[in-house]
């Protein structure tokens, strides 16, 4: 990478979660015992911003944590401080809780999740976007956070700066961050959810008649559907790799496909090599957290040329 490394904002809200180790998901009113037990930090955006981190970018967080006493915000700082993440943009709400998870994850790396988020935490005030946006040169949202950043968002793409969302829930058609965004990337269920079309590349051209914003859809070991400047569907295969923990992939995939984009990349280098940074940290447990090092994607892509 030649000159200054540029600056992401991410903004979301983060996760203390809880990850489980288990031989198979215990049936309904059984118990299970696990193998294995770690404590990470995640939500989406977090997830993405620490892979940003790890990939050379340099990297401000802005989104609610709960209250200043309470023990999960304070854990998630430590670690964020850890990976070289600007977190003077963090909003403490007095009263409120941090949002946390419990993870159980099977040997094929596929997970199954339950968390909690307060509802009071959408409620947050973000700071001025002249403070968020300074020398800022991409911006990345979980789609969930429309409600507290949408100005800002739209005040981003008015000073020509691309926002990114990752979308990892169905999106209403009325959604402000279809029209706001620059980029978005769905996952293949999300996009069938949202278009209401039971075929990601049909959905995909069904939402272009709606947004202006790049379209794609993760598909996990199926690769990356996307849409070109005309309008047609073309695909970016995914790495075959030993996985081993899916959790947190998706939002690795969109922290690198952001970087790249920030450093001038066009999307289809970016898409491969977001491609392989997401089936890096497949290969290893700990979900955002286990993202790879830029040093590990570059020599992944050269074996692979």
């Amino acid at each position: 990478m030649a000159g200054t490394a540029p600056r992401i904002l991410c903004i979301g809200i983060p996760v203390r979660d809880l990850t489980f180790r288990v031989e198979a998901m215990p049936a309904r009113g059984s118990k299970a015992n696990a193998n294995h037990l770690a404590e990470i930090c995640g939500g989406n955006a977090l997830n993405a911003a620490i892979a940003v981190a790890r990939l050379g970018g340099r990297v401000s967080f802005a989104g609610p944590m709960g209250d200043a006493g309470e023990t999960s915000s304070g854990f998630i700082l430590e670690r964020m401080a850890q990976e070289g993440i600007d977190t003077s943009r963090v909003v403490r709400m007095p009263g409120l809780t941090t949002p946390v998870s419990a993870i159980m994850i099977e040997p094929s790396g596929e997970r199954t999740l339950t968390i909690y988020r307060d509802p009071a935490l959408w409620s947050v005030k973000l700071p001025d976007a002249d403070e968020l946006l300074a020398a800022c040169q991409a911006v990345l949202v979980e789609s969930r956070c429309g409600a507290f950043c949408i100005d800002l968002c739209a005040e981003a793409r008015r000073r020509g700066i691309p926002v990114i969302v990752g979308v990892d829930r169905a999106m209403a058609l009325t959604d402000s961050l279809l029209t706001r965004a620059s980029h978005l990337l769905f996952a293949s269920e999300q996009v069938q959810e949202t278009a209401g079309i039971a075929d990601d590349g049909d959905a995909l051209r069904h939402l272009a008649g709606l947004t202006p914003a790049f379209l794609a859809a993760t598909r996990g070991p199926r690769g990356t559907i996307w849409l070109n400047a005309a309008g047609e569907p073309e695909e970016t295969p995914a790495f075959p790799v030993e996985a081993v923990d899916t959790l947190g992939a998706g939002d690795v995939f969109h922290g690198a496909f952001t970087l790249r984009l920030a450093e001038g990349e066009e999307v289809r280098e970016a898409l491969r090599f977001a491609a392989a940074a997401a089936a890096l940290k497949c290969t290893r447990h700990g979900g955002g957290p286990a993202a790879p090092q830029r040093i590990e994607v570059e020599r992944f892509l050269r074996d692979r040329s």
